[in-house]
């Protein structure tokens, strides 16, 4: 059995990726970059579950899945956890999968020589709040695309572009709670101008990158 902390799971995520995929969210970041939208995902000690029931709850959604998208949160922050997922992924699917690190590439060597086969694409390197964004899929432009497999380099090529409109479209979840989140990657600004569109209709959220924006009953997480 192996143990894993995991932020959240949501199907289908059409926005970090091609096609209906399913996305997991991984629970604690080391790195913790300034201007991160995913601050509820640094701390540690929350989600505990398990690989076996991860992939056991994902099975339902497999016959309508179109790819993977682990995120964080830092998923090499729990390298044992990840390989056991990406194997059991592996076990169960021959559909891509795309990794999201805030590590350097160069950093992962070790990591991705224990893990062969098990990555098709992977996107790295820390957010930089300073950096331009002008590419898709990332939240700046230091990020850097990674195909490491036939499937990532055939499926996954056209993540190299430069950022589209289309791009700043969000998945919306709701969780059973009634908190709403939002997956994808926004456009600078884009939080404040939805923050400032809600409150001309006489709604108030709270974001993780705002604390200071209060609300009781709703945030905007990712």
């Amino acid at each position: 059995m192996t143990h894993i902390a995991i932020s959240r799971i949501h199907f289908p995520v059409t926005t970090l990726g091609p096609g209906n995929r399913l996305g997991i969210w991984f629970q604690g970041c080391s790195i913790r970059c300034p201007g991160c939208i995913s601050m509820d995902t640094w701390a540690p000690g929350k989600g505990a579950t398990t690989v076996e029931e991860v992939i056991a709850a994902i099975s339902a959604w497999l016959p309508r899945v179109e790819g993977f998208t682990i995120s964080g949160g830092e998923p090499f922050d729990q390298p044992e956890a990840l390989f056991g997922l990406l194997s059991g992924i592996r076990a169960i699917s021959e559909l891509d999968i795309l990794v999201y690190s805030g590590h350097p590439f160069e950093r992962l060597d070790a990591n991705l020589k224990g893990m062969p086969g098990l990555i098709d694409a992977l996107i790295t390197d820390p957010f930089d709040m300073e950096s331009s964004h002008t590419v898709a899929m990332r939240g700046s432009d230091n990020q850097r695309l990674h195909l490491l497999s036939d499937l990532g380099r055939d499926r996954l090529y056209a993540l190299e572009r430069p950022l589209a409109a289309d791009d700043k479209m969000f998945d919306l979840m709701m969780d059973a709670s009634g908190e709403v989140w939002l997956a994808g990657i926004p456009g600078r600004g884009d939080f404040d101008k939805l923050k400032d569109h809600l409150a001309g209709r006489n709604h108030r959220i709270t974001t993780t990158q705002n604390r200071a924006i209060s609300s009781g009953r709703r945030r905007e997480n990712d």
